[in-house]
């Protein structure tokens, strides 16, 4: 299964993808979700990778839920945010109308493509009827392979009915640059939507 080989990559690899990507600036996607999601909302971190976002989140005041697939990457999360991350897969997601944003910041791009419309509903789901999601995807066409990873990638006009068709208004949709040093030149789909009753 392909996401079975993105979990071993993070699971071996769970000190270096850390140290990549728990200083990396994303305040401003961060501050543009926040715009949409209540003062002290719950919000779940959803494929949560470091934490990082997860610890911006509790520090301004949110309760937050956090999950990864990778059991290396929860440890060393969890140790970061102070508090306990799942250890789960997007597909055994089994929230209902909890909460009012989900996070969900490169982690969906690896869910298999088989799979992905039912994820999406199963955030659909997990959202209060008022609630927002945020996602990003590496920009591009398709199923790519990077190193011993593999990638669902989406360009702005093809991300649309992955997000429509779940039930979800966009309301931003962004092309925007990596914010991690050297990878600037990494183009990324940042995508905001809405959850429609």
């Amino acid at each position: 299964m392909i996401i079975d080989k993105n979990v071993e990559y993070y699971n071996n690899n769970a000190d270096s993808f850390f140290q990549g990507s728990v200083n990396a600036d994303m305040s401003g996607v961060r501050n543009s979700f926040l715009s949409y999601i209540p003062d002290g909302g719950k919000i779940l971190d959803a494929g949560c990778g470091s934490g990082r976002d997860s610890k911006a989140f509790t520090d301004a005041g949110y309760e937050v839920v956090s999950f990864d697939a990778s059991e290396e990457m929860c440890k060393r999360a969890s140790e970061y945010i102070g508090q306990k991350v799942l250890n789960m897969r997007f597909e055994d997601m089994e929230f209902s109308d909890e909460f009012d944003g989900i996070w969900a910041c490169a982690s969906l791009l690896h869910v298999p493509i088989e799979v992905l419309s039912d994820v999406m509903n199963k955030m659909h789901k997990a959202l209060k009827s008022s609630g927002y999601i945020y996602a990003s995807f590496k920009y591009g066409e398709g199923i790519k392979l990077r190193g011993d990873r593999r990638f669902c990638d989406f360009s702005e006009s093809s991300v649309i009915p992955v997000f429509e068709d779940a039930g979800f208004e966009i309301v931003s949709n962004i092309v925007g640059t990596d914010s991690r040093p050297g990878r600037e030149e990494e183009k990324w789909v940042n995508v905001i939507g809405k959850r429609c009753l």
